[in-house]
């Protein structure tokens, strides 16, 4: 479905030097600089993966995205998206890709969104029969009966990105591109959104890519991660996999009947406490989670106790805050 062999692409910008001297000089001569933004980047991706495409600011994530979607050039290696080369042949890619980017829209301001679905199924020459269906799913999965027929201008945020959905899936794409899709909303409607994502993979078998710095998304969503740092690809595979290998493993949460607790196993440490309430961490490869349990209630009189899972907001921490 999707394939990138060892991508590269580079940009030439203008080096731009402090000082009055060095601005005069610059109009008779200019130096400039290559930039890596991806660097020699190679995965696959098969009909119907959800997949987290994760990195930090300038990691090169749009970068990879925009090449995929075919508005840029790799500078090297092969893109291939269903059988087509994006750049080479746009016009035929845009039509098995949707794209929804957070902070970009595709609606027009001034038309309500049944009018915007109108022109869209003109632009993508939809068929009369596919549009009713498609418009009829999305009014009733996505919830927008409401205000299918107020102008964008009045819309709140979560509402139109519901509107961004339905739009960028009318022409029943393939592919999926969602650029933080739940930005700035409130938890309410990033469910409904996560779950929306979930329905339209299982229903219609699309193949979704995410790039996101909300970690409940990659969560709730993906199956699969490939983290990128400074255009070069660092991990790549299952969910639960990323968590092994950059989580900080389990962590237990007791509440004990005394404030001042010393731990009987050696295996256990206390890394963080209030009163009476401490978070404990221990190697996993020492002790697994059912002995730590069992030490702790042995021991000690608790009044509470639970277990909190890895999770991929700290495995991402651990990257990208080294």
């Amino acid at each position: 479905m999707i394939s990138m062999e060892n991508v590269s692409k580079e940009f030439t910008i203008y080096k731009r030097e402090k000082g009055l001297w060095n601005s005069v000089k610059s109009i008779v001569k200019r130096d400039y600089v290559t930039k890596t933004a991806v660097n020699n980047i190679s995965f696959n991706i098969n009909k119907g993966e959800m997949v987290g495409y994760i990195g930090a600011n300038g990691a090169g994530k749009s970068t990879t995205i925009k090449m995929l979607s075919g508005v840029l050039v790799p500078s090297s290696g092969t893109v291939n998206v269903a059988g087509r080369i994006p750049y080479k042949d746009r016009k035929n890619n845009a039509k098995i890709i949707g794209v929804v980017f957070g902070q970009r829209t595709q609606l027009y301001w001034s038309l309500p969104i049944e009018e915007t679905f109108e022109l869209y199924k003109k632009i993508y020459k939809i068929p009369d029969k596919v549009y009713q269906q498609n418009v009829e799913f999305y009014i009733e999965l996505l919830d927008l009966h409401e205000f299918i027929d107020v102008p964008v201008r009045q819309l709140s945020l979560g509402q139109k990105m519901r509107a961004e959905l339905a739009v960028s899936l009318l022409h029943d794409p393939q592919i999926l591109y969602l650029d933080e899709p739940t930005i700035g909303l409130d938890v309410v409607v990033k469910q409904k959104i996560r779950h929306f994502i979930r329905e339209i993979n299982k229903d219609k078998q699309t193949t979704v890519i995410l790039t996101t710095h909300d970690m409940d998304d990659i969560e709730q969503i993906c199956d699969r991660i490939i983290t990128i740092d400074k255009g070069n690809k660092i991990f790549d595979g299952s969910l639960s996999n990323f968590k092994e290998v950059y989580g900080a493993g389990h962590t237990i949460i007791v509440e004990f009947q005394e404030t001042n607790v010393q731990l009987q196993d050696s295996r256990l440490t206390i890394y963080k406490e209030e009163n009476a309430k401490k978070w404990i961490k221990f190697d996993e490869k020492e002790i697994s989670v059912a002995e730590a349990i069992s030490s702790i209630a042995r021991n000690h009189n608790i009044v509470d106790i639970s277990l909190k899972e890895p999770s991929v907001e700290d495995a991402v921490q651990k990257i990208y805050g080294n």
